[in-house]
């Protein structure tokens, strides 16, 4: 098994609260994680029929069989456990004595947040970064290779092929995760709703357009991507509030929180599809954008990415605010450098009254510019700390 990252964050909140949960996408390595960081530690997965109905009839009795704490698996699956995990957390000064794990992030935030606010820590973990990619085999992997894998653990773990696995996945995700959130019947419809979702990778969310494409009213579409979201699928990138004086659009973009995934979703079947693909570029701005928020989701930190676009078609990749300044970040597939990529912060940095930024690119040639805009290749954010 290679050691995640986030790790030392879970150790960290272990010492600082009575429970922590840890939540991400199905099979992103929760339960991997946990049982590795808390070895002694009772393992109980909700999942499990009999421990389900029991937790579910008798959440006293369940919990008084873990006295000194356990880690209870997609504990989203019953509710009621959080209102008597509540009293008994309250009872005690011991810090990380339960550790909860889920795959529905928005069913497990509403129960710990009608019973256990303030009492417990919060890590959302996602698929392998590129730092713990490398660490399977000491081949250096290509970008489309990257993309188009994906980064689920299991991939790596067990070397599946991504074309059988993904459509496994969706399946399983459809059939069981949605129906937990939504009753969707149709649930066909909802799949062809991934595949447009898919298609729009890195544009502005137009819910009009999806409505009218995938047949559906605004309402539903609003509900199925709150869905999308707090089951890891997909993430929504927020504009920036500043405006500089400018039109701003206050819209998010869409992305899928694993390329791999999109792939399957978008028909890209083998590597080779992808290399001559129209998506190719969208895919890699997707996997670079991800790579930036596992950096800060890894490390403890809350997000600081945006994006910043304005009436007339001025557009910066990403905004990243670090508290000091808006450094404005540009992504381009290419492997060979243009001047012209570096148009976009040029001009933000003009009516900004900013300087400098940074090129993340698929080349190799890397160095700083006149204007003080780094130029590097996208693997390089593995070491950043932005």
């Amino acid at each position: 098994m290679v050691p995640r990252i986030a790790e030392k964050v879970l150790k960290r909140y272990s010492r600082q609260f009575r429970a922590i949960a840890v939540v991400g996408p199905r099979q992103s390595g929760k339960t991997t994680l946990v049982r590795a960081a808390f070895p002694g530690k009772p393992y109980v997965s909700l999942e499990n029929p009999d421990e389900g109905l029991q937790a579910e009839n008798d959440p006293r009795g369940f919990l008084d069989r873990f006295r000194h704490g356990a880690i209870i698996d997609e504990a989203q699956r019953v509710p009621v456990l959080f209102s008597y995990l509540q009293q008994v957390l309250d009872e005690t000064k011991k810090t990380g004595l339960f550790i909860l794990t889920g795959s529905n992030n928005f069913l497990l935030q509403q129960s710990i947040t009608q019973s256990l606010a303030g009492r417990i820590g919060y890590i959302d973990l996602l698929p392998l970064s590129i730092t713990e990619i490398q660490k399977f085999g000491k081949r250096e992997r290509s970008t489309n290779e990257l993309i188009f894998n994906g980064c689920y653990p299991e991939l790596y773990h067990k070397k599946l092929k991504p074309g059988i696995w993904y459509p496994a996945y969706i399946r399983t995700y459809v059939e069981r995760d949605v129906k937990q959130l939504r009753n969707i019947e149709n649930t066909l419809l909802f799949t062809r709703f991934l595949q447009l979702c898919a298609g729009r990778i890195g544009q502005q969310l137009s819910v009009t357009a999806l409505s009218n494409e995938c047949g559906i009213d605004v309402k539903t579409v609003n509900s199925w991507l709150s869905i999308l979201q707090s089951s890891y699928i997909i993430h929504l990138l927020a504009p920036h509030h500043r405006h500089f004086n400018k039109r701003v659009v206050k819209t998010p973009k869409l992305y899928f929180v694993d390329t791999g995934l999109a792939c399957s979703l978008l028909g890209i079947r083998l590597i080779n599809e992808l290399e001559v693909s129209h998506f190719r570029a969208a895919l890699f701005e997707n996997f670079v954008v991800i790579e930036l928020l596992k950096q800060k989701l890894n490390t403890g930190t809350s997000s600081n990415l945006y994006f910043w676009r304005d009436n007339k078609g001025v557009e910066v990749d990403l905004l990243i605010d670090n508290g000091k300044k808006l450094i404005p970040v540009e992504i381009k597939s290419a492997q060979t450098f243009n001047d012209n990529h570096l148009k976009s912060i040029r001009q933000w940095n003009g009516f900004s009254e900013n300087t400098g930024g940074l090129l993340l690119y698929d080349g190799k040639q890397e160095f700083r510019s006149s204007d003080k805009i780094s130029v590097q290749n996208w693997r390089s954010i593995a070491e950043m700390l932005i």
